[in-house]
């Protein structure tokens, strides 16, 4: 491996925080009192507040020693996510904020009660500081009847727009800006509707919007079969004499979210009406064409979400957190938090690189007792999110700084050998937590739901034959524990790498439901890991723009940040080191990779690979150039369902549409906004430059998006 000048060597660790980190540190995590004096003076403060706080939730002769460890775990590199960073023993300052990042939406039934009763539960969901996640494809499509009103449903998109609309007014009010997901079924009849729905400048913006797509459509478009657009047929308005529910041209049999009310068999599949049918390509053409402009919907691979489930016996999942990462039955919440890989690389660089798996494996085992414990002071607004979370304790521990550390071992992100690094990281997480939550469940107890007894079903049997092969019959009883370890698809994936581990599990039982899950982790790795590389991507590029939304800001904040590996580059290695450079004396290795270098395929390699260990999902942004090709485009998802995903985003920098929130200085350069002043006068102008109006300075970039959205001084 080539290197340039090598100068005094110096640990990872001790690389200083860029300015942009520290300042995201300062406005988001730092506790300060309501009169704005800080509390934590330092980010080492920081992580003594949190260690504090959840070593408290142990009993008292374990409490001093577990704050030593938890300390030791943040200094090593575990973070919790953001709303434990911050609420985390705040609640003399903050009283009504929760320690939850995000939650789902219990099911939105097809009444205009439980809509809005639903709307009043988002808002104190998101009063409390947490993100939700809804599908809004279990209400009927625009244009049926509604007995009860005598009149015709506008549908579900205007019913998000009372959503949106909400979120818009509770998280200006001040707190996390509004963070929503919306999910949809692509055998919806407003399915197209919903695709493109964000071609209309500022409508649903408070919302992320992810597809949920099923194997069934996958394999329709494959095979370039008709697709029928359906919805369930209630109790109340079939006519046996009227509807023959054995017709294919006129009922589908599909899984739904609600049985109840609707026609269903002894299978647990609901018969839905066929509205439209249509060729199955046609309307992935939609889809796609709709995410290469706009980069959504994501997909939801919500079938394979349900069959890799490790609670696929009590829960039908089709909503996810707003960043996709943590598929969640109703009222379910995600607990999340990430361990920073680039802590454990030894000698970076260097042909001696490496990475200090023990250690690694130490901060896993500590953190998952830390997560555990944010069960207990998780402050969330409504009872029965409470008791989801305690009933089953999940959590979902994932890493950041991937692509950093892999390029600071000196591999290309999209190797084999990186795919192989990002294969055993995933393992010894899932191993290492799997092993600390056996651990927790003799020492404290397992989750409640593992000592639960579950009653046999048609619909369980239909879903795991291998059941009845194993003698079970309807109606006979299960423990929970036994469902979760000898049923899971997951767990007996597990089982292949550490049979003993699951047999134990199975006996005694775990003390959460789910371990695992990969977070964007976007302003944490920004913050608190000196912007090592979000979540598993590779860095966006190592010199950007980050927009950023400052209260009584009229547009966004473009602030200038560089990559983690650049940073330790200059530091450890070469300080004259520029990103781009063809000067020999500051040209960076050809393994300083970044996210819109690397092959689709290649994204989805990696996925795939950290897919394989963990039990729930992870968020992932296949970045392509603005001038890829649509034609190679459109497959990307086709490849991400071969190679069992769970879900998949795509992001192509389209300054037509949208205006990212990381974007790079040559996109601007090359990129001219028009606008037009109050005499009718077009101004064209380039978007790095810088317009003075209104008072302040913004670039023109933000500024065309501020009047584009519908956001101008609104913040």
């Amino acid at each position: 491996m080539s290197t340039a000048v090598r100068i005094e060597h110096r640990e990872v660790e001790e690389i200083p925080f860029q300015e942009a980190s520290l300042d995201i540190w300062d406005r988001k995590y730092r506790l300060t009192a309501k009169d704005g004096t800080p509390i934590d003076a330092t980010m080492d403060d920081t992580f003594a507040r949190v260690a504090k706080t959840l070593a408290d939730v142990e009993a008292p002769a374990q409490r001093e020693p577990m704050y030593e460890r938890f300390l030791w775990a943040l200094r090593k590199g575990a973070i919790p996510a953001g709303r434990i960073m911050s609420n985390a023993g705040a609640l003399e300052h903050k009283p009504a904020t929760s320690t939850i990042n995000c939650t789902v939406s219990g099911t939105i039934r097809d009444s205009m009660d439980d809509i809005l009763n639903k709307v009043h539960e988002a808002g104190l969901t998101l009063k409390a500081g947490c993100g939700i996640g809804y599908e809004f494809s279990t209400l009927r499509p625009r244009g049926a009847y509604v007995a009860g009103a005598g009149a015709y449903t506008s549908g579900p998109m205007s019913f998000m727009d009372i959503y949106d609309k909400m979120c818009f007014t509770v998280s200006s009010a001040g707190g996390r800006r509004g963070a929503q997901m919306g999910t949809f079924d692509v055998g919806h009849p407003d399915a197209v509707d919903f695709i493109r729905a964000k071609r209309e400048n500022g409508r649903l913006r408070q919302f992320n919007l992810s597809l949920l797509v099923t194997d069934e459509f996958i394999e329709a478009v494959r095979a370039d079969r008709e697709w029928k657009l359906a919805f369930p047929l209630a109790q109340r308005e079939y006519d046996p004499g009227t509807h023959d529910l054995h017709d294919p041209a006129a009922f589908v049999w599909r899984e739904w979210p609600e049985g109840e009310g609707y026609v269903a068999n002894e299978d647990g599949l609901v018969a839905c009406k066929v509205y439209k049918t249509l060729p199955a390509r046609r309307l992935w053409d939609v889809i796609m064409a709709s995410t290469y402009d706009f980069a959504e919907p994501g997909f939801v691979l919500v079938d394979r979400v349900n069959e890799m489930n490790n609670n696929w016996w009590c829960e039908n999942i089709r909503a996810t957190n707003p960043c996709g990462e943590q598929p969640l039955p109703p009222y379910g919440s995600c607990l999340l938090g990430s361990v920073n890989l680039t802590r454990f690389v030894r000698r970076p660089f260097t042909d001696e690189a490496s990475f200090d798996w023990d250690e690694y494996r130490e901060v896993v085992r500590t953190f998952t007792r830390m997560l555990d414990n944010v069960v207990e002071i998780n402050g969330l607004p409504l009872g029965r999110q409470r008791d989801e979370i305690t009933r089953k304790r999940r959590h979902g521990m994932g890493f950041l700084g991937l692509g950093s550390t892999i390029t600071m071992l000196g591999m290309k992100y999209g190797s084999p050998e990186s795919i192989a690094f990002t294969d055993n990281v995933s393992r010894e997480m899932a191993i290492s937590g799997w092993e600390a939550g056996l651990e927790l469940a003799r020492e404290k107890g397992p989750a409640p739901i593992m000592n639960e007894e579950f009653t046999v079903t048609r619909a369980m049997l239909r879903k795991r034959p291998e059941m009845a092969r194993d003698g079970w019959k309807v109606g006979d009883r299960v423990p929970g524990r036994v469902l979760h370890a000898r049923y899971s698809r997951y767990m007996r994936r597990l089982a292949e790498v550490a049979p003993e581990l699951v047999k134990q599990l199975e006996s005694v039982g775990s003390r959460f439901t789910h371990h695992s899950s990969i977070a964007p982790t976007g302003t944490i790795s920004l913050s608190l890991a000196n912007n090592a590389s979000n979540g598993i991507e590779p860095s966006f590029a190592h010199h950007y723009f980050r927009n950023v939304i400052r209260e009584g800001k009229k547009s966004k904040e473009r602030v200038d940040v560089y990559s983690f590996e650049l940073l330790a580059y200059r530091e450890l290695v070469n300080p004259r080191a520029m990103p781009g450079s063809t000067n020999a004396g500051e040209a960076l290795p050809d393994y300083f990779v970044t996210a819109d270098t690397i092959g689709p395929r290649e994204h989805v390699e990696i996925q795939a690979a950290a897919q394989r260990w963990v039990d729930s999902s992870i968020s992932k942004t296949a970045n392509v150039p603005t001038d890829f090709p649509y034609e190679q485009f459109k497959d990307i998802y086709l490849y991400a369902h071969e190679k069992g995903l769970k879900g998949c985003t795509t992001f192509r920098f389209n300054p037509e549409a949208h205006q990212g929130v990381l974007v790079k200085e040559d996109d601007l350069r090359n990129t001219t906004y028009v606008f037009i002043d109050e005499d009718g006068n077009e101004i064209a102008v380039r978007g790095d430059e810088e317009i003075e109006y209104d008072g302040e300075v913004h670039t023109a970039a933000n500024l065309y998006d501020a009047f584009k959205e519908g956001y101008y001084g609104r913040f």
